[in-house]
C-alpha cells in the first residue's frame, strides 16, 4: 500500500474514488461543497433526500458522477460541525476504509484535510489517514490463504499549498508509526510454533539489518546465567525452547545522551506453567509477547523518521510451560538484583523476566526505562479493553506519556502504586512474594516491578486488555506503538 500527497484541485483529479466529508444538518465541507458544484448538485439531491445526514461514521458510496474523471465517491459523515473530536475522526476514517476495503478499489484520493477536528492540524489528519487505513487494511497471510485480497493499492491525501508541508510531515510519520503497527501485528499474530523465543529474536536481527542506526544482540542463557537472571531463567526451565534477552540499541543522536529505555515482555506462549491456565482461550496467550512485539515495531517507527533520539529495546523472551522443572509454587528465585523471590503463583511470570531485565537497564545510565506488558488480566477488570493501564514513579514522566497517549488516540489511564500495597507482598520465606492476593492484581503486580526500577525514572504499561481483540475480531491492534512513538516525537522535538 503506497502513499503520497497531492496538491490538486478536485476538478483536475482522476481516481477510482474520492472520499469527502459532510457534517450534520447538511453542511458540507469544503471539498463536498467543490465536488457539488463539479457534479451539478449531485452531493446535495442525494442528502436532501436523506440517503445519508453526516451522522458520525455514518458513510454512503455514490458509484457514478457524470461529468468527472472521478468513478466513485464516498461520502463521510462527522457529526455536528465544531465539535468533532480526535476520537471521531478516526472513528468515521474506520468507516471508510471499510467501504473501501469492500470495493473493488485500487486508487483512492482522500479529500478529508479540511475537515475542523479539535486541537487538530493538517499533520495530525495526514498522519492518521494513513495509520487507521493502513490498520483496517492488515492482513494475516502467513499461514493461510486469502481469497479477498484487498484491491486497493494507493492512496492520496489531497492538500493544498497553505497545508503541504505540514501534511508531508505528518505522512512520514503516519507511514513510519504504521509500518510499525505493521510489523507488530504480524508478529503477534504468530502461532506460538513459529514464533517461538528463537525465532523473535531473528526478527531483530533482520529489523536491525534493515536500519544504519539500530544494532542488536542476543543474549543467551549462558550469558544471563553469568549475570545472575535467577528470575528470569526460572520461566524458561518449563520449555524446551531456549530464553533469549533481544538487546536493540538505537543511535540516533551524535551525542552522549541518556538513552530512553523501552522494555517489552516477550514471552512466545504461556500455558500458566504448573499453576495451569484454563484450556478456554489459551490459544489467546500466543499474544502474552505484545510488549516484546511493540518494542520492536516502536523501534522501527523511529528509524524510518530518523529521530534524533537515543533508544535502546530489551525484549525478555521465554515460553511459560508445565514440565518436570518447571517452577513450583513454593520455590524460591534469586533475582539480578539480590532480591529473593517466593513464587506463589507460577502464572505470575512476566514479572520475574521484566524485574532481571529492569535491573539489566540500569547499566544503560537511563534517561527514562518504559517497560509495557500483557501483565495482568486483573487490569482487564478495572479498565476493560479501552485504556491501557499506566503505573509509575516519575510525575513528569507519567503525565508525558498521558499527553501522548490523547495526541495518538492510544488512551492511558493512571493507576497508583501506593506503597499500602506493598504490604500484599510480603513474604515469610523470600523478600517478595510474585503475587499480592486476589485483590489489586494489576496493582501489585505493577509495585512488584517498581521495586526493581527504583534507581530510575519509571513507566509500566499493562497492555493485557489492548494488545489484542478477541471473539470473531481476533487478532493484534498494535498498541501501544502509536502511543509511544508519539511520546518519542515529543521528545525529539523538546
Amino acid at each position: 500500500m503506497d502513499y503520497s500527497i497531492e496538491s490538486v484541485t478536485l476538478d483536475k483529479l482522476q481516481s477510482d474514488c474520492l472520499l469527502v466529508g459532510i457534517y450534520e444538518n447538511q453542511q458540507l465541507s469544503p471539498s463536498a461543497t467543490h465536488l457539488d458544484s463539479l457534479c451539478n448538485g449531485l452531493v446535495s439531491k442525494l442528502i436532501a433526500r436523506g440517503d445519508i445526514k453526516g451522522k458520525n461514521a455514518e458513510t454512503l458510496l455514490i458509484n457514478n458522477l457524470p461529468d468527472t474523471a472521478i468513478d466513485r465517491v464516498v461520502l463521510v459523515g462527522f457529526g455536528e460541525r465544531g465539535k468533532l473530536t480526535r476520537k471521531q475522526f478516526r472513528k468515521a476514517l474506520a468507516a471508510a476504509t471499510k467501504v473501501v476495503k469492500s470495493g473493488k478499489i485500487q486508487t483512492v484520493g482522500c479529500a478529508l484535510l479540511d475537515m475542523e477536528v479539535e486541537k487538530s492540524d493538517a499533520q495530525w489528519l495526514a498522519r492518521q489517514i494513513v495509520e487507521v487505513f493502513n490498520d483496517g487494511l492488515y492482513q494475516y497471510t502467513f499461514t493461510k490463504q486469502c481469497d479477498d485480497k484487498i484491491s486497493l493499492q494507493h492512496l492520496s491525501i489531497i492538500v493544498n499549498d497553505a497545508n503541504k508541508q505540514l501534511a508531508e510531515i505528518g505522512l512520514q510519520q503516519g507511514i513510519a508509526i504504521a509500518q510499525g503497527m505493521a510489523l507488530t501485528k504480524q508478529l503477534a499474530d504468530l502461532p506460538g510454533n513459529i514464533c517461538t523465543p528463537t525465532y523473535l529474536a531473528e526478527q531483530a536481527l533482520v529489523l536491525a539489518g534493515q536500519h544504519d542506526k539500530l544494532t542488536c544482540d542476543i543474549l543467551e542463557e549462558s550469558d544471563m546465567e553469568a549475570l545472575g537472571m535467577g528470575a528470569f531463567l526460572s520461566v524458561s526451565r518449563g520449555s524446551r525452547q531456549p530464553a533469549k534477552l533481544i538487546c536493540l540499541e538505537y543511535h540516533g543522536n551524535d551525542t552522549h545522551a541518556k538513552p530512553i529505555v523501552l522494555v517489552g515482555k516477550g514471552l512466545t506462549f504461556d500455558a500458566g506453567g504448573i499453576s495451569l491456565k484454563p484450556g478456554q482461550g489459551m490459544d489467546e496467550m500466543k499474544y502474552d509477547m505484545c510488549g516484546g512485539a511493540s518494542v520492536l515495531g516502536i523501534l522501527r517507527a523511529a528509524s524510518l523518521m530518523n529521530l534524533k533520539l537515543n533508544i535502546i529495546g530489551l525484549i525478555p523472551s521465554s515460553e511459560n510451560l508445565p514440565d518436570g522443572n518447571a517452577n513450583k509454587p513454593g520455590d524460591i528465585l534469586t533475582s539480578m538484583a539480590g532480591k529473593t523471590i517466593e513464587v506463589l503463583n507460577t502464572d505470575a511470570e512476566g514479572r520475574l523476566i521484566l524485574c532481571d531485565t529492569l535491573t539489566y537497564a540500569k547499566k544503560y545510565d537511563p534517561e527514562v526505562v518504559i517497560d509495557m506488558a500483557t501483565l495482568t488480566g486483573a487490569c482487564i477488570v478495572a479498565l476493560g479493553r479501552v485504556p491501557s493501564g499506566l503505573f509509575g514513579n516519575d510525575d513528569k514522566l507519567c503525565d508525558d506519556l498521558l499527553g501522548a497517549s490523547e495526541t495518538a488516540c492510544d488512551l492511558l489511564w493512571r493507576m497508583p502504586i501506593w506503597e499500602e500495597y506493598q504490604e500484599q507482598l510480603k513474604s515469610n520465606f523470600a523478600d517478595l512474594a510474585n503475587i499480592g492476593g486476589p485483590d489489586g492484581g494489576s496493582i501489585t503486580a505493577a509495585v512488584f516491578l517498581s521495586k526493581f526500577a527504583e534507581e530510575y525514572r519509571w513507566a509500566h504499561i499493562d497492555i493485557a486488555g489492548t494488545a489484542w481483540r478477541t471473539g470473531a475480531a481476533k487478532g493484534a491492534t498494535g498498541r501501544p506503538v502509536a502511543l509511544l512513538s508519539q511520546y518519542l516525537i515529543n521528545r525529539a522535538a523538546a
